[in-house]
Order: structure tokens, then sequence, then C-alpha cells
């Protein structure tokens, strides 16, 4: 299926009241839902793009993102190079089934490769209990780790449809879980921890205040992810958050044949650095 070339928003139609309970239910399910049918697609072919601001500066990219396989013979490729009038980035993550490779270069930087070892994870997941045909790409890297770690950190409280184009979505908010953030910032958990917790404001420069997902109703695919923060520096006086990040999926194509060539990653091995002890020490099983 064709995803949207642009993203105007446009509202599909008034939406009747709704308990902020109900909402938070409905949200959560449907990103839940989500997540599983990635999980479960035969295939994804995907264009990327990307727009990220840094106080002045920012950065706009492009890649494609593909995903073939089930459970343990899921793999992915998602690459995307950005660049600002001074600076670029290029990222690739690329699972061939044996190993998760990730492979990132700043500007003039030497660039970093390093990787995880598939068969030692998937046997962790086992110690876990996570069942064998769960798709590993969540626990490793790509799009599927990007909202399985969103999912862990944020949750999600509203919902209401929008129209992406011709394109019927779901645009769901999500704000920070409080002990997530008070991990993330120490030094303000009894703040973070308080009822109603701190304000956009109080965060640091650059980190997001909220995410905001547009769900496709028909295939529960993740066209568009926005990160939303005060940006520039502390202001003043208090400002709305603002998207300062996007990541947009579109021309998607789900169910169509991958060219398994897209999986195969054969870099040279100077200067690797191999986190599988530190993430298999780490990882635990997705928020049910």
């Amino acid at each position: 299926m064709a995803g949207p070339a642009e993203s105007i928003y446009q509202k599909s139609g008034p939406v009747a009241a709704v308990p902020a309970a109900e909402q938070a239910a409905q949200a959560e399910r449907i990103v839940a839902a989500m997540l599983a049918a990635l999980g479960r697609a035969d295939s994804i072919s995907a264009r990327v793009r990307e727009r990220v601001r840094v106080d002045d500066r920012v950065l706009v990219g492009a890649g494609r993102y593909v995903q073939s396989g089930l459970g343990e013979d899921q793999r992915y490729r998602y690459e995307t190079s950005m660049k600002s009038d001074t600076e670029s980035f290029d990222l690739l993550e690329v699972c061939d089934g044996l190993f998760a490779w990730s492979y990132k270069r700043i500007g003039p930087q030497p660039p970093q490769l390093e990787r995880l070892d598939v068969r030692r994870v998937r046997e962790r997941l086992r110690q876990l209990k996570v069942p064998d045909e769960t798709a590993i790409s969540p626990y490793l890297g790509g799009i599927q780790r990007t909202i399985a770690l969103l999912r862990d950190w944020f949750r999600f409280t509203a919902v209401e449809p929008f129209a992406i184009d011709d394109l019927q979505v779901w645009r769901i908010e999500g704000r920070w879980h409080p002990e997530s953030l008070a991990l993330l910032l120490p030094g303000q958990k009894d703040a973070v921890m308080q009822p109603g917790g701190i304000r956009a404001a109080e965060l640091p420069d650059g980190m997001p205040w909220s995410v905001r997902l547009s769900i496709g109703k028909r295939d529960l695919f993740p066209f568009r992810v926005e990160w939303l923060a005060i940006p520039g520096r502390r202001p003043v006086a208090d400002r709305d958050p603002e998207p300062v990040a996007v990541l947009e999926l579109y021309e998607v194509r789900l169910g169509e044949p991958v060219d398994a060539a897209a999986f195969v990653y054969k870099p040279a091995i100077e200067g690797l650095i191999d986190l599988t002890d530190t993430h298999v020490r780490d990882v635990g099983p997705l928020r049910p």
C-alpha cells in the first residue's frame, strides 16, 4: 500500500467527548496493536524522511526501511543520511540473522561500528520466557526498536482521528512515564514523581516533552513519529512544546517481495565494538 507523499494534517471530523481514562486505554491498545502488527508483517518496504531541529540548526534527512521474515527469521535494514549547512549524520542498522549491525558517522568524526550477536539475544529472551515466535527486531534495532522504546518510556493518553491527505490515521499523544523520566533526571526525581510532575520548560534543553504517533487505521502502520519540546534555549516564559524531530515513513509497501540482498552486510571490522554482553545484561521483555 502506498503511503502519503506529503504530511498535511486535516481533522477528519468532529470527535465526541471521551473520558480521559477511556481515551488512554484506547490509545494504549492501538499502540500495542501497531507494534504487534509490525512484528507480524511478512515484509515492509518504505522510504524514510526526517527533520530535526537543534537550537538554530535544522537537519534534513532521507533513507529507507526494509523488513522481511517472521520470528527468528526476521531481518531488517534501516538507513538514513541527514545534513544541515554545516553537519552531516549517517546511520545504517542491519540485521542479517546472525548479527545486528549499527554504523554511525557524525561529520568528520571517525565512524562507529557496533554489533550484537542475535543468537545470544534470543537465548536471553528464552530465559525471560519470551515466546520463540516473537519478532526479534524490537530487541535489536530498526523501526520496531524505536517504537518499542517509545512504548517503554511513554504512556499514551489521548487519541483522535486525523487524515494525512486521504489516509485515515489515529493521532496519538504520549507523555513520559514518571519512573522512566526519574531515571533520566535523578536530580529532579522528587519533582518528577509528584502528582502533575514537572513542566516542559523544566526539562533539559533538547529533551522531548511528549511524543505523537500517526498510525494508519487500516493497517496499524506508524506513518509518522513526532518528538515535541520547547525549541531553542530555555525561554523566559513558558511556551507550548512543538515538534523538534519528525520521522516519516511513506510509499509504504506491505507483504510484497523484498530483495534479500538488502540484509547482506560485510563491513571491515576495524574499530568494531561488540555490545552483546552489555545488551544481553540489560535486555528485558517488552511492556505487556
